[in-house]
């Protein structure tokens, strides 16, 4: 099994959650993130520039983009797949939220050595290894 965990922007949770689902992952979790990509603080930086007449603001905005300490608000979405489901539900990930532009999140795709269901203490493996 393997984990996958992606973080997007914020506009795309519901498509996201809605493609998941029609591709036959119904369950996943989705929490709050927040961090930042190369890309983020420069675009940001850029914008701030050109509204202040070609230099950063004197204020909290204008400290933040020069420092870099700049975070923005993501979701992060982590499911669990077995191993030949992985390609596919990244698929259906990139689809619905790959823009072409910087910001469009990643990816990451982890092992999972072991997992057990809480109320029955049961140890959940692959369908493959359940009817073997």
């Amino acid at each position: 099994m393997k984990e996958i965990m992606a973080f997007i922007r914020l506009n795309m949770v519901n498509p996201t959650k809605h493609a998941l689902g029609e591709a036959g992952y119904p369950s996943f979790t989705c929490s709050k993130a927040l961090g930042r990509g190369k890309k983020t603080l420069a675009t940001e930086a850029l914008h701030v520039i050109v509204e202040n007449a070609g230099s950063l603001p004197a204020d909290k905005l204008g400290e933040a983009l020069s420092e870099g300490v700049r975070l923005v608000p993501r979701r992060s979405f982590s499911l669990i797949v077995d191993d030949d489901q992985v390609e596919y539900a990244v698929k259906t990930i990139i689809r619905v939220n790959q823009t072409g532009h910087p910001g469009d999140g990643r990816i990451f795709v982890m092992p999972i050595a072991e997992g057990y269901n809480i109320r029955t203490g049961q140890k959940q493996m692959k369908e493959s290894e359940m009817d073997g």
